[in-house]
């Protein structure tokens, strides 16, 4: 019984060993927004266009070499000054209001954003939604969406 117990948690554990490996970014890879800059005035929705330069695009659960996919943070702060950031290496990060998944591939977004001031960075994920090794994280840019 122990055997079928510790192969039964082994079978559940694996794939999260799967996700706590980090995947690998080249050497100068960056990722950046290509129509909005920090102290931009907009109006809602907001377009939004993502640059990758240094590695290519992938759709999510695509398993190939220098590729991913992006995610952008809204309204929190910096990548790896967030309280939850150091989990995204071991489960990935989170789709909620604050982080938005574009794992179709997506390089561009109309974002409904309320009035008033707002934060935006860009992170990149690997097919697993986890952040390369080096990150690849955009500047941190503060807009304001006009009334």
């Amino acid at each position: 019984m122990f055997r079928t117990i510790a192969y039964a948690t082994a079978l559940v554990l694996a794939p999260l060993a799967v996700l706590a490996e980090s995947t690998p970014s080249p050497d100068g890879a960056s990722v950046y927004f290509i129509n909005i800059a920090d102290g931009d005035t907009v109006a809602s929705p907001v377009a939004i266009q993502f640059g990758l330069s240094g590695m290519g695009v992938a759709p999510a659960g695509t398993e190939k070499e220098f590729t991913g996919h992006h995610h952008i943070f809204i309204d929190r702060p910096p990548f790896g000054e967030g309280a939850e950031d150091a989990e995204f290496a071991d489960y990935g990060i989170p789709g909620d209001d604050n982080h938005r998944h574009f794992g179709g591939g997506q390089t561009e977004v109309m974002l409904g954003l309320d009035p008033g001031t707002h934060t935006l960075q860009l992170v990149l994920g690997d097919m697993n939604h986890l952040p390369h090794e080096p990150s690849v994280v955009s500047d941190y840019i503060t807009i304001t969406v006009s009334e």
